[in-house]
Order: structure tokens, then C-alpha cells, then sequence
């Protein structure tokens, strides 16, 4: 397929997030094609069964070496695994890495009262729901019809009952049912700038410095009803699949300066080197020194990039 130029607004502005040593290799990752990552189900199978079922089936996979239970194959294999009968029974899920980093950071536990706030099509739902062996709650929001129904559909057949989903606004949770839930995962909608691909013209050309603006929006909403939703003490994860640090850091500043004292932000370890600090400065304006504790994930040629930020909101008031 032809490659062709990503917008050069967009290339501009990655220039000044990423830092000046890594920003070629990023952008070339735009060009890279991409493996093909999946997950076992630990749902509805173990690991050593898939893996050896899928070694007779002639997929070579390759362990990911930080989570357990996590394959990467080469992206000629990909279609052979969607006609697979694992994959149709749901015993294993296709998501991107860096998709699975949000529940490991989160970490919900069995028994717990998790919110995911936006929920489709449902691959960190599902991961979350393997975490806590179908033990607790996850409340799954989703406000696009379409999307409500994949995800649905996505929980069904990968066997996680413990979730119940609900067809509304996430922005008017937090005001339904105040600090309801133990954690709170927010991948909130945004402009996937992550998703660009330069042999694919489609996946940007919604892009624009507008959309951005839009996105980040209703991502304030969308993070100040996941904060009024958790319990004192609670954990949240705000993340993104998209570069701007208005859709990012400059989000999350505009809760600290809002909520003052009723949240932290809390330090995220991962096992991986493609990681950036968040950002404190951006565009001549200053943000919280404390989402230096943020991570972007850099892209790789295996992870897209990705934002992650982790909330902890304060015990008493």
C-alpha cells in the first residue's frame, strides 16, 4: 500500500511532545506494520490449553514477556486467528498493548464495585472482568447505541457476567450515583491520534485542531463525573489513545485546579522503556507539577501510543 504524508500540523505539534531523540522513531511507527496481540480468556480457558491448540493450528506465537497469558503473532496470521474456533468462542480477545496496560495499572480486585465509563466495544471490560474472576461488579457505560450493543455482545460471548451495562451519558453519572464504585477506568473517547496509520488516509482525516478541542470538552465532563462516582479512597485511571496534552495533562490540570485537595495523582511503575513522563509545561502555559506522574506510552512498532494518568481521591473531606 502507498504511504502517504500524516498532517503536518500533527507531525509539528508531535515534535514538541515527544522528546527530540525519540520523535523520528515515533513518527516512523505511523509507516510500521503492526503484529497482531491477543490476550487468553482466562474466563473460559487456561493458557497452556490456547497456547498448545493454537501451536497445532500453526500460529507461531511469541509471548509478550510482561504479561502472562499474552501472545503476539505477525499480522499475515491475523485473519487465521479472527476464523479461529478460540477466537469465536471468546476464549481469547484481540487488543492492542498498550489497551491492556489500563486494567493492570487500575488493578480492580474480586469482589470490588468497578465503573468503566466508556466502555465499548469492551476488550478493558473483559480484561478486568479475567482480573477479578467474575468476582464483584463492573458497571460498563456506553452513550453510542451502536457501540452499546458490540459491547454487549463482546460480553456475552466471552463469558463475563459479573458486568452490567448501561446505554447513557457517562457525563451524568456522577451525579446518579455519587462515590458509588472502589475504581474508576476512564478511556475516555478522544481524536486516536494513536490509531493514525500513514497507508490509511481514513484514519485521519477527521483530524483537526478543532476535533481536538471538542474532544478534550467533553473529556472534562467525562473526568469530573468519574471523580464524583468514586468512593473516598478510591482509585481512577484516566487514559487516552491520543498525543495532545490538551486532551491529556491540560484535562486532568483543569480537575486539579477545580477539585483542589479532593484527589493525588499517584506514580504509575510499568516494565517497559517506551515511556514518557507527563508533561508540565505546554505552550508557554504551566501545568500541576504532579502530572509529571503521568506516563505516555511511545509507539513502538508493537504498542500504539497511549496516556495514562492514575487518581487517587482523598480519604476524608
Amino acid at each position: 500500500m502507498a504511504n502517504h504524508s500524516l498532517p503536518e500540523v500533527f507531525l509539528q505539534r508531535l515534535r514538541e511532545i515527544v522528546p527530540a531523540a525519540e520523535v523520528e522513531a515515533c513518527i516512523a511507527s505511523f509507516s510500521l506494520p503492526r503484529p497482531t496481540c491477543f490476550r487468553v480468556n482466562t474466563l473460559k480457558t487456561g493458557d497452556e490449553d490456547l497456547r498448545e491448540e493454537l501451536i497445532r493450528g500453526g500460529f507461531r506465537l511469541q509471548p509478550v514477556p510482561w504479561r502472562p497469558a499474552t501472545y503476539q503473532i505477525e499480522s499475515e496470521q491475523r485473519r487465521a486467528l479472527t476464523e479461529s474456533a478460540a477466537f469465536h468462542d471468546g476464549r481469547l480477545y484481540i487488543q492492542n498493548l498498550s489497551s491492556m496496560l489500563a486494567p493492570m495499572v487500575l488493578d480492580p480486585q474480586p469482589g470490588e464495585m468497578i465503573l468503566d465509563l466508556a466502555a465499548a466495544p469492551g476488550g478493558k471490560t473483559l480484561q478486568m472482568a479475567a482480573m477479578m474472576n467474575n468476582q464483584g461488579q463492573i458497571s460498563a457505560v456506553e452513550s453510542v447505541k451502536g457501540r452499546f450493543f458490540k459491547l454487549q455482545a463482546n460480553l456475552a460471548r466471552h463469558g463475563a457476567t459479573l458486568v452490567k451495562s448501561y446505554l447513557m451519558d457517562g457525563r451524568a453519572v456522577g451525579r446518579k450515583v455519587p462515590e458509588r464504585f472502589d475504581r474508576v477506568l476512564l478511556d475516555a473517547p478522544c481524536s486516536s491520534e494513536a490509531r493514525f496509520r500513514t497507508d490509511d488516509p481514513g484514519s485521519w482525516s477527521h483530524w483537526n485542531l478543532n476535533k481536538v478541542k471538542q474532544a478534550a470538552h467533553k473529556q472534562k465532563r467525562l473526568l469530573d463525573s468519574a471523580i464524583r462516582s468514586l468512593k473516598p479512597g478510591g482509585c481512577l485511571l484516566y487514559c487516552t489513545c491520543s498525543f495532545s496534552p490538551e486532551e491529556n495533562e491540560r484535562v486532568v490540570d483543569a480537575q486539579l485546579r477545580r477539585h483542589g485537595e479532593l484527589f493525588s495523582l499517584e506514580p504509575i511503575r510499568l516494565p517497559l522503556r517506551n515511556l514518557q513522563p507527563g508533561m508540565t509545561h505546554w505552550q508557554g502555559k504551566t501545568l500541576n507539577p504532579a502530572l509529571s506522574h503521568a506516563l505516555r506510552v511511545l509507539p513502538d512498532g508493537q504498542m500504539d501510543g497511549f496516556f495514562l494518568c492514575k487518581l487517587r481521591k482523598a480519604q476524608g473531606r
